[in-house]
């Protein structure tokens, strides 16, 4: 089967494009090595996930990218350097190519970002999305799995959080354009039959996490004696997702929409274990075997009080079933963060 992944060489793109060639599956990434954190981060995820050395001789970033699309290219796998904001640039692949499902990972991710640049999230996450859709249907590309996030539910009080839950009061551009994208695609699934599954992350860590998210920039930070921006009084709290457990969920819905039809569903993937910044730094101390130096900040707009996934549905839907506890999850970032 061939799958297209968009932000395949992302931290859970590269992930999920590693098991899918393992699996026997041929892939099609695309990701266009956006500035939101540094390029040479998403080779190394590129040349990890197709299995080869991460040895790579770096010159500009338009000469390493041709480089990097011909030395991984292979009879299953195809790297494109593309912006899904380009509609004509994306018809050229779907036009090369067979696609049996689609997997849209790519996005302008981060709740705080969201909030200084909104306009550039609502290109890329909802006018790019909608591109991918309208090729899907222009191509007849009837299975697509999305990418949607745990902030959709914004400050929801009930705990923990079902996918019946209203959701029409986000607190970020972020959280508004993923939501955005759960109801365009229900669009598309309706006009164009298009079977589709949404799923809601939260909160995923693990080996290749982004730089900026929280528990990759304290590990670095306390390694370094430097100074962590600690937000409000610790008790902020996250449902925080091992990366193997999510790769399961994304594999288990692509396998359900193999096998059934006239589907749309929106899932949670969660570990429905609920950690408080204070224990997220201590396990991360604990691993390091370091104190933190904590810089103490107010809490910041656009960030939730907790987040709590109900995943009740996703294990009678698809057979979820998440493994890795967190502090497990910490000891094996940590030890991946002291080898790189």
């Amino acid at each position: 089967m061939t799958y297209l992944i968009t932000g395949g060489s992302g931290f859970i793109g590269s992930h999920l494009v590693e098991r899918l060639l393992k699996n026997g599956h041929s892939v099609i990434n695309i990701d266009n090595f956006d500035d939101f954190y540094a390029y040479p981060i998403k080779v190394k995820n590129t040349l990890e996930s197709v299995g080869k050395s991460t040895e790579f001789e770096y010159i500009n970033k338009d000469s390493d990218l041709q480089n990097l699309a011909a030395q991984t290219r292979s009879d299953d796998y195809s790297l494109y350097v593309q912006d899904i904001r380009d509609k004509e640039g994306l018809k050229s692949i779907f036009s090369m190519h067979t696609i049996d499902f689609v997997i849209h990972l790519a996005a302008l991710a981060g709740v705080r970002p969201s909030i200084e640049r909104p306009l550039e999230y609502q290109e890329v996450n909802i006018r790019g999305t909608m591109n991918l859709w309208e090729l899907c249907a222009e191509f007849g590309v009837k299975k697509c799995i999305c990418a949607s996030s745990s902030s959709v539910y914004g400050n929801n009080t009930k705990i923990p959080f079902a996918e019946t839950d209203p959701v029409d009061h986000p607190i970020s551009p972020y959280a508004a354009t993923k939501r955005s994208g759960e109801i365009l695609g229900h669009v598309y699934h309706h006009l164009y039959h298009i079977d589709m599954i949404q799923l809601r992350f939260f909160t995923v860590y693990g080996p290749r996490q982004r730089p900026d998210l929280a528990i990759h920039k304290f590990t670095k930070l306390i390694s370094e004696n430097q100074e962590i921006p600690f937000y409000g009084d610790g008790t902020t709290a996250r449902d925080y997702t091992y990366i193997d457990d999510i790769i399961d969920g994304i594999l288990k819905s692509a396998d359900y929409l193999q096998r059934h039809s006239h589907i749309y569903e929106i899932i949670n993937l969660g570990e429905s274990e609920v950690i408080q910044l204070t224990e997220m730094l201590s396990a991360i101390e604990q691993a390091l075997n370091k104190k933190a130096i904590k810089k103490l900040l107010p809490l910041q707009p656009g960030d939730v009080q907790q987040t709590n996934a109900d995943i009740s549905k996703a294990k009678n839907l698809i057979g979820y079933k998440p493994t890795t506890n967190f502090q497990n999850g910490i000891k094996k970032f940590v030890e991946w963060f002291l080898r790189k």
